[in-house]
């Protein structure tokens, strides 16, 4: 996944630091994505959102709000309000660049924005939040102990997250003053909320809240056992998970014609953690899996290692070679399944010697109906003529080359 550090003029004219992830393949649609309440850019739920988004077309900008992070300004003068502005800023940088964005993305506080800024952005298709306030209000929660000295002084230094953060009085007034229920019953988008039961930051009735004043089309998925900074790897894979899946239907996300030669189009891996072997595969329009290694040899087991791709690829083209000559012959065919096994996995492969021919599939038909002996033994020859079959049976050609 490529991705470009960028500057942009906030709404009070700072210089915002901000990363744009880029797809490796065809840009297809573009989503702006704001942090949580001091939170930045760079938090690990933004980060893996971004790459699963980028993995399918999705170009992401994620940037950091104005006194925050790499970016200029005054944390001390910023509102909720501001954070908006920013929010319509980026998108105006975005449109500027023939970018426009169509999915946006806000977490906690960020998720608050986001829906007040969907309703300013009539090129917004979709909407997702995170653990998102139905109050903006709410956040003032994190540090109320401070609150009768800003009201005193006009401002002081609060410690959020182990970190010190001057908060004004604009600010409590601001997002006093934010109201969502006028916004949320006029979204003129698709809204995804998500949020996890147990999120001791912002408890889950604000999810409920925001999803019954909004209007259809809208989802709500919980996040389970997820915390409020969906800190744990697996949990920011579920929720991209979801808002990828869930936004290719609100949004287009064709891709253009494949190139000569590759009639199927391009089928793109993408490693998707460094640390280990998950990778994305993605294929044409909307196709999309995992790839992975079991624990035992190092991976993490959330999807199918590349000999159980092959497996599978040779199952569902004897399913579908079988059943085409069955609808050819009008045989009595009502179900078809596979049990695909190899004797061999990938990471003893690696040592293998090539041309040494060791691997072995096997296949068990399983052939539900009321056929015939004659019939049965026909299409039992017919599944070696499945044309996955035939070229893992014959020698291939395989030539690969470095990308520039």
């Amino acid at each position: 996944m490529p991705t470009e550090r960028i500057t942009f003029t906030g709404h009070d004219g700072s210089a915002l630091a901000a990363r744009l992830d880029l797809p490796d393949g065809p840009h297809v649609a573009t989503a702006l994505f704001a942090h949580c309440f001091t939170c930045g850019k760079d938090i690990p739920a933004a980060r893996r959102i971004a790459a699963r988004l980028a993995a399918i077309g999705i170009a992401v900008l994620r940037f950091d709000f104005t006194g925050l992070g790499h970016s200029e300004g005054e944390f001390a003068n910023t509102s909720f309000t501001s954070n908006v502005q920013d929010l319509i800023a980026a998108s105006t940088f975005l449109t500027g660049r023939g970018m426009t964005p169509s999915l946006i993305i806000g977490h906690s506080l960020g998720g608050a924005a986001v829906l007040k800024a969907a309703a300013a952005l009539d090129t917004i298709r979709a909407v997702a939040t995170i653990g998102a306030p139905a109050d903006p209000g709410h956040v003032t929660h994190n540090f109320e102990t401070a609150l009768p000295e800003i009201e005193v002084k006009g401002s002081a230094e609060v410690s959020l997250g182990g970190r010190p953060f001057r908060i004004g009085k604009g600010f409590l007034e601001d997002v006093a003053s934010a109201e969502l229920s006028q916004v949320l019953p006029r979204l003129n988008a698709a809204l995804l909320v998500l949020h996890a039961p147990g999120d001791s930051i912002v408890g889950i009735d604000n999810a409920s809240r925001i999803f019954l004043e909004a209007k259809h089309p809208k989802s709500f998925v919980t996040l389970d056992t997820a915390d409020h900074l969906v800190s744990r790897a697996e949990d920011a894979e579920y929720a991209a998970d979801l808002i990828a899946t869930w936004a290719g239907r609100y949004l287009d996300l064709r891709r253009p014609a494949p190139p000569p030669g590759a009639p199927e189009g391009v089928l793109r891996v993408t490693e998707a953690d460094p640390d280990g072997f998950l990778a994305d595969i993605t294929s044409g329009d909307g196709h999309h899996l995992l790839a992975d290694e079991p624990l035992a040899y190092g991976g993490s087991n959330k999807g199918l290692s590349p000999y159980g791709l092959v497996s599978s690829g040779l199952g569902a083209c004897t399913t579908m070679t079988l059943r085409m000559y069955a609808r050819q012959k009008g045989w009595p065919v009502e179900r078809i399944s596979v049990d695909v096994t190899h004797d061999k996995v990938h990471a003893q492969d690696a040592r293998t010697a090539v041309g040494d021919k060791i691997d072995t599939w096997r296949r068990r038909i399983t052939l539900t109906g009321p056929l015939s002996p004659e019939q049965r033994a026909r299409l039992l020859e017919i599944a070696d003529k499945c044309p996955v079959h035939r070229t893992l049976e014959r020698s291939s050609t395989v030539i690969t080359e470095l990308a520039d």
